[in-house]
């Protein structure tokens, strides 16, 4: 993050924000920063990748749906802008100690112990551990002493649209991101490829409630998309992954999509005009 700071700093807030006085290197200085660029920065890519998803993905007949709620979208989106700038402040924070030098995060590809073999391997990495931390994570959340307190809120929309995405209570949207912030703690991890990997989460949590199910025929049951994640949202107790189906699996909380057996929403939609 510490290079989109710096950007911000060199380019918009030491010449047109902040007096020239005020060290760019200054804590107090670099947490508001932080906190501004970090709403800005979700809020940003929540709504440009919700509204192209919604227009050119999101099949609009599943607002048929008899458990499409009034209103819906509307909701969705009031219920995550009031979300974001909470998540943001523990964000904020890990975001503070990263730019402080407290993470694992390094700027060149020399710096990486394996060069660019090892950029890679630490992109696979990165999925399969977030996917791991988010599976326990989540599924931890639809225990009963949290559910209702923290969960429920995401779970109202049974048929998600894309911008349900974000639609988070703000402790169960930080708990579910946290394994985003940890892993360049633990780990190496090349500075531009973190950026990356951070807009790849957002655009894929978006792309999981999108509602378009289709997947490649031999990775139907390897890719945790959209499909998968619809069944989460109407049947509670399976599907927690992100990307993949392996903890489900492992968890014993897999389960194979409706709509991969003819009994999914738009099944359901079908069948319904045929009456």
């Amino acid at each position: 993050m510490d290079l989109v700071l710096d950007a911000a700093d060199r380019h918009l807030l030491t010449p047109y924000v902040y007096p020239t006085s005020w060290s760019e290197g200054e804590p107090c200085r670099q947490l508001l920063s932080l906190f501004v660029i970090t709403n800005l920065g979700a809020l940003a890519l929540y709504l440009l990748f919700g509204t192209l998803s919604y227009h050119f993905i999101f099949d609009h007949n599943l607002k048929k749906h008899p458990q499409f709620l009034e209103n819906q979208v509307r909701r969705e989106i009031t219920y995550a802008l009031r979300s974001l700038p909470w998540i943001s402040v523990p964000t904020v924070a890990l975001f503070f100690a990263e730019v402080r030098g407290y993470s694992k995060l390094y700027d060149n590809i020399e710096d990486s112990p394996y060069g660019w073999s090892g950029v890679f391997l630490s992109m696979l990495s990165f999925l399969f551990f977030t996917d791991m931390g988010i599976y326990w994570i989540h599924r931890a959340l639809h225990h009963k002493l949290l559910y209702k307190r923290f969960h429920k809120p995401h779970h109202l929309w049974k048929i998600a649209t894309p911008f349900a995405s974000h639609a988070f209570h703000p402790v169960d949207g930080f708990m579910q991101s946290l394994p985003y912030h940890v892993y360049p703690f633990l780990f190496p991890l090349h500075k531009i490829t973190y950026l990356g990997l951070y807009i790849f989460v957002n655009v894929w949590t978006i792309s999981i409630h999108d509602g378009d199910y289709r997947v490649p025929r031999l990775l139907r049951h390897v890719i945790n998309g959209s499909a998968h994640h619809t069944d989460h949202h109407l049947y509670f107790d399976y599907n927690y992954g992100q990307y993949f189906t392996l903890w489900d699996k492992i968890g014993g909380s897999y389960k194979s999509p409706t709509a991969f057996e003819g009994k999914g929403p738009h099944d359901y939609l079908r069948k319904l005009q045929e009456k």
